[in-house]
């Protein structure tokens, strides 16, 4: 599948807005759920780009940076998982898979250019000093154009290699179904580490036996015929309302100075 020039600038666009968004702007645009939609809308594939980008997301879905430690990079993951797909015709599973080693180099390109940035913040301290507010704004412009470029190139080369190597992958594939098995069960396994690693931060010894509840209702209800595709949104309704409970009693029980003193914690 090949794509014209258009497509290509509009794709390299998108990849520079998000790379600025993932760390500046913080309007969520960066997300794969929402570059899928996008770069499927470009390439033609709105239905696809979707399918790819929600299922990165749930890939994504725990993972945070902590100080200087960067996790895979969503911008470039998301935008090439949707490229592979649509391109190369590669099934959702298969394709987040070959997506993971570009979502690697996006993580070792933030902290090159991290590590590269941060002798400019004594440059930064001493504008400071002399109230050079222009020169600071120039300073972030600098690193924004920096990361959004190199996103956009890897994105934009990536897109085109996709598209180039779309035929060839299809017959490699083709010859080799275990290769595309183990993709496709990789792909599948990404979005119960997001999980899995979001409960692992969150998670605390009162809430297993919501877990487990929320688990069990989800099983039941999958098997409903009927229900099995509305399962995740029962569920979340199931989730809210008991929040919603949870929350109304414990703003009663302050109200009523109950537990004032009894050491309730707050947070996660």
């Amino acid at each position: 599948m090949s794509f014209n020039a258009i497509q290509i600038i509009l794709v390299f666009v998108v990849a520079f807005i998000a790379a600025i968004d993932q760390f500046d702007f913080l309007e969520s645009l960066y997300q794969p759920i929402v570059t899928g939609a996008v770069i499927g809308l470009i390439l033609g594939d709105v239905t696809t780009g979707l399918v790819v980008g929600g299922t990165y997301q749930l890939m994504t879905i725990g993972n945070m940076p902590v100080g200087g430690a960067q996790p895979p990079n969503a911008v470039i993951g998301g935008i090439m998982a949707a490229v592979f797909a649509i391109a190369s015709g590669l099934e959702v599973e298969a394709a987040v898979g070959l997506a993971v080693p570009f979502a690697l180099i996006g993580q070792y390109m933030v902290t090159l250019l991290f590590t590269v940035m941060s002798p400019i913040m004594s440059v930064a301290d001493k504008m400071a000093e002399k109230a050079d507010t222009k020169g600071i704004v120039r300073l972030n412009w600098l690193a924004m154009i920096a990361l959004g470029a190199l996103f956009a190139v890897v994105c934009t080369i990536g897109l085109i290699g996709g598209a180039a190597a779309g035929d060839a992958l299809t017959a490699f594939f083709d010859k080799v179904p275990w290769l595309m098995t183990g993709l496709s069960a990789a792909g599948g396994m990404m979005r119960f580490v997001g999980f899995a690693t979001l409960l692992r931060i969150m998670l605390s010894n009162d809430l297993w036996g919501i877990y487990f509840a929320g688990f069990a209702v989800a099983t039941v209800i999958g098997y409903v015929p009927g229900l099995g595709g509305s399962c995740l949104i029962l569920v979340a309704f199931i989730g809210i309302a008991m929040a919603l409970y949870d929350f109304q009693t414990r703003v009663a029980m302050k109200s009523a100075g109950v537990g004032s003193n009894g050491g309730d914690e707050d947070g996660i």
